[in-house]
C-alpha cells in the first residue's frame, strides 16, 4: 500500500470537516488582514486535528508547508489565540535568523505597526489578554500570552549552558509550551545526516536534538513547524514527516 502523507488525508477529509473559524480567533486578529481561503483551510485542519483526529501522535508535532507570502506568521497569531483558548499561556518562536525574529516582533508586538496581526487589544471572555515578551517562563503572568523570541542557535546555547534569566530544561518540565518554528526545513540536520558523513553536521545535529528533547519534557507541549521549503526526495524527511505535514499549500497553488 501506498504511504499516504497527513496533508493527503486531509485533502480527502477536508470537505467533511468544519470550516468555522472560532470568533475569538476572528475578533481578536487584525481586521485590516481578511481571513484567504487557504488560510481558513490550514485552521480548520489545525481544529480538527486537535479536537477529533483519532490517531494524532502525542506530544503533537505539525508541519506547515505554506509558500512565503502565504501569512504564515498570520496562522501562527490565529493558532497562538487558538491555543490560549485551550489553556496555553507559553509560546516559544525561534529561527535560524535574527532578522526574522525582529520581523515576527513587529508582527506580533509593534501596535503601530501596519503588518501588525492582532486586533489592538485582545479579548477573551470580555477580559483583556495582554501580549508579553519574555526571556524565560519564570514568575510570568499566567492570564496572558508570554512569548520568547530566540533563534535555534540562541535557545541551544541557554539550555546547554545555563545562565542567569535564559530558558533552562527545568522551564519546560512543569509547564506546557508550544513550540512555533519558523523556516523549520534548518532544524533537520541530523535527519538529513542519516545517509551522510561529516563532522561539519555535529552541531546542527544537536540543534534537532534540543527542539525534540524540549517537545518531548511535557506530553502537552506542542511543536508546530512552518516551512515553505520541505525536501521531500529525502527519504529520511519523508519518514520524519509522513505523519506531521498537515497542510501542503505551496508555491504553484499560491501562484494558481
Amino acid at each position: 500500500m501506498e504511504k499516504q502523507f497527513l496533508y493527503q488525508k486531509y485533502d480527502v477529509l477536508s470537505k467533511r470537516i468544519s470550516k468555522d473559524i472560532p470568533s475569538f480567533v476572528k475578533e481578536n486578529l487584525n481586521p485590516s488582514f481578511e481571513l484567504r481561503p487557504y488560510q481558513i483551510e490550514a485552521f480548520s485542519r489545525f481544529f480538527d486535528y486537535y479536537t477529533n483526529y483519532e490517531e494524532k501522535e502525542i506530544p503533537i508535532h505539525l508541519l506547515f508547508n505554506m509558500a512565503t507570502g502565504s501569512g504564515k506568521t498570520l496562522i501562527m497569531a490565529g493558532l497562538i489565540l487558538y491555543l490560549y483558548e485551550q489553556g496555553y499561556r507559553n509560546f516559544l518562536f525561534f529561527v535560524n535568523s535574527n532578522n526574522i525574529i525582529e520581523k515576527t516582533k513587529d508582527n506580533f508586538m509593534n501596535t503601530l505597526s501596519g503588518k501588525f496581526l492582532f486586533s489592538q487589544k485582545i479579548f477573551f471572555k470580555n477580559q483583556e489578554v495582554k501580549i508579553n515578551p519574555v526571556d524565560n517562563f519564570e514568575g510570568i503572568n499566567n492570564d496572558d500570552i508570554n512569548i520568547c523570541f530566540t533563534t535555534i542557535q540562541k535557545l541551544h546555547s541557554d539550555l546547554h549552558n545555563e545562565k542567569e534569566n535564559s530558558l533552562t530544561f527545568e522551564d519546560f518540565k512543569d509547564k506546557k509550551i508550544v513550540l512555533l518554528a519558523d523556516e523549520a526545513h534548518h532544524n533537520n540536520a541530523q535527519t538529513k545526516a542519516k545517509a551522510k558523513n561529516g563532522e561539519e553536521l555535529i552541531e546542527s545535529l544537536s540543534f534537532e536534538n534540543t527542539v525534540e528533547k524540549v517537545l518531548n519534557t511535557n506530553f502537552a507541549n506542542l511543536l508546530l513547524e512552518f516551512t515553505a521549503t520541505l525536501d521531500f526526495w529525502n527519504k529520511d524527511i519523508e519518514t520524519k514527516y509522513l505523519h506531521k505535514i498537515l497542510y501542503k499549500y505551496d508555491l504553484i497553488h499560491f501562484r494558481q
